[in-house]
């Protein structure tokens, strides 16, 4: 038999392949999903099935793209909000026999409408269940959100508190093995680990002690999330069927002068927060490699052009990767060498980093008044948890739409938690052509530090 988790860095996405005798199936493929093939072909196994929990909203889907590699039967759960156009539809009751394995289909609404979850079982012991492949309804710490019908909040948190209790009657010996662990946009508090229990979760996931229905849809409704503009596009692929990923993920690597001479919508700086800070092309944003995979949606149109400037080739191709897995997938080429354009006396940027001392300087001598804001980039729940009274908030990615609002003859510092996100924000700005922006280095941290 063959269990194995794949893991999806960035997106911290989760997918299975699982296998007995000669046959496999495949749990929430990623788009690039040549992998579950050589990995399938490695151990002599065939794919038959592949497994949606639900529509990603995160991610493509790569289960389109394995059914054509493969042959594979794609299976998606019912009442999804338009037809999806690969898939057969699996329901309640239903289940596959992989060999000496047995998946068994639940439906678990509540995340989205369409959300199944499917039970693993031994055929040696068919009473009980080994684990079950949650999806997006229960993590390792959390469960799923459930604010993608807004009209309908306090249903869809009734549909998951439902679906979750039926996952619970599974049994505590069941492993869970959800579609996305810690860091992914789909949940706030999972735990880093990435192996648990439904017994585990019953006693320690903060959400499961809830034993009240009505209370749990009340803490649910209370959350507070934010849905960047690619989620529709991902949304839309993922009923549609997405492109296959291009066969080459390692953009053309251009010289400074073809750079120059590129039109692109956006000129992107993959390099760690401190070194765009030190010295930045004009007209680059701070997008850190480690970062796409939650904001490049904020700030990237479908079909827009790109281009990347990196520290070198390897973290290039890693920046691409996380592009093409969230269909941001035009990179027109990449550029290597930031300090070498400055030796060749090109204009280089740089963005001022500032220390508490100054911004208690100025939040003091009121400079407010003379055109100074400071602006907290945080999310609304970190926010509410701790704010430097006078400063003005945007979500960082809010600043995609809402720089507009903003006077470019103002002067602005940025600060978050620590400095990263207030890089992300600061890039943006400075090329949408803001001039008078700076950083707080450390930022809230360092705020509450000093005022021990």
């Amino acid at each position: 038999m063959l269990l194995e988790k794949i893991k999806t860095p960035g997106l911290s996405h989760l997918s299975y392949l699982i296998g007995s005798g000669t046959k496999a199936a495949v749990i929430d493929p990623r788009r690039d999903c040549e992998i579950y093939v050589e990995k399938a072909r490695a151990a002599g196994l065939e794919i038959i099935h592949i497994f949606e929990t639900h529509r990603n909203e995160d991610l493509v889907s790569g289960a389109p793209i394995l059914a054509e590699l493969t042959g594979a039967k794609v299976w998606h759960g019912p009442n999804p909000e338009r037809e999806v156009v690969y898939a057969d539809t699996a329901r309640e009751g239903d289940s596959f026999t992989i060999d000496q394995l047995e998946i068994r289909v639940l439906e678990t609404p509540g995340h989205t409408d369409d959300h199944l979850a499917f039970a693993l079982f031994d055929s040696a012991y068919p009473d009980k269940a080994v684990g079950v492949f949650t999806g997006d309804a229960l993590f390792v710490g959390d469960v799923g959100r459930t604010d993608f019908y807004p009209k309908r909040r306090r249903e869809v948190a009734g549909l998951l508190y439902d679906s979750l209790q039926k996952i619970l009657t599974l049994g505590d010996q069941a492993m869970i093995y959800p579609a996305h662990g810690a860091g992914s946009v789909c949940g706030s508090g999972m735990a880093d680990r990435e192996f648990s229990s439904v017994g585990h979760e019953r006693l320690n996931n903060p959400r499961l002690q809830i034993e009240s229905r009505d209370k749990f849809i009340d803490a649910k409704v209370a959350e507070n999330h934010y849905q960047p503009p690619y989620f529709r596009l991902m949304e839309r692929l993922n009923m549609e069927g997405g492109k296959s990923a291009p066969r080459v993920m390692r953009p053309r690597i251009l010289s400074l002068d073809e750079l120059k001479d590129l039109n692109v919508d956006h000129l992107i700086d993959i390099r760690e927060p401190m070194s765009y800070a030190s010295g930045h092309l004009p007209g680059s944003m701070s997008l850190p490699v480690g970062m796409i995979s939650a904001f490049a949606g904020w700030f990237i149109g479908e079909g827009q052009s790109v281009a990347l400037i990196a520290s070198d080739e390897a973290q290039m191709a890693t920046a691409t990767e996380h592009l093409v897995r969230i269909a941001l997938d035009n990179i027109v080429g990449g550029y290597v060498g930031v300090v070498a354009a400055a030796k060749q006396s090109e204009t280089i940027e740089q963005t001022p980093m500032i220390n508490t001392a100054l911004v208690k300087e100025r939040l003091d001598n009121d400079h407010q008044k003379a055109g100074w804001t400071l602006l907290d980039v945080r999310d609304a729940d970190e926010r509410a948890s701790a704010a430097i009274e006078s400063s003005t908030h945007i979500y960082v990615g809010h600043l995609n739409e809402q720089w507009q609002d903003l006077d470019k003859d103002q002067h602005y510092t940025l600060m978050c938690a620590s400095g990263q996100r207030a890089t992300v924000a600061a890039g943006w700005l400075a090329s949408q052509g803001f001039a008078h922006i700076d950083i707080y280095l450390g930022g809230m941290q360092a705020w509450q530090a000093a005022q021990k």
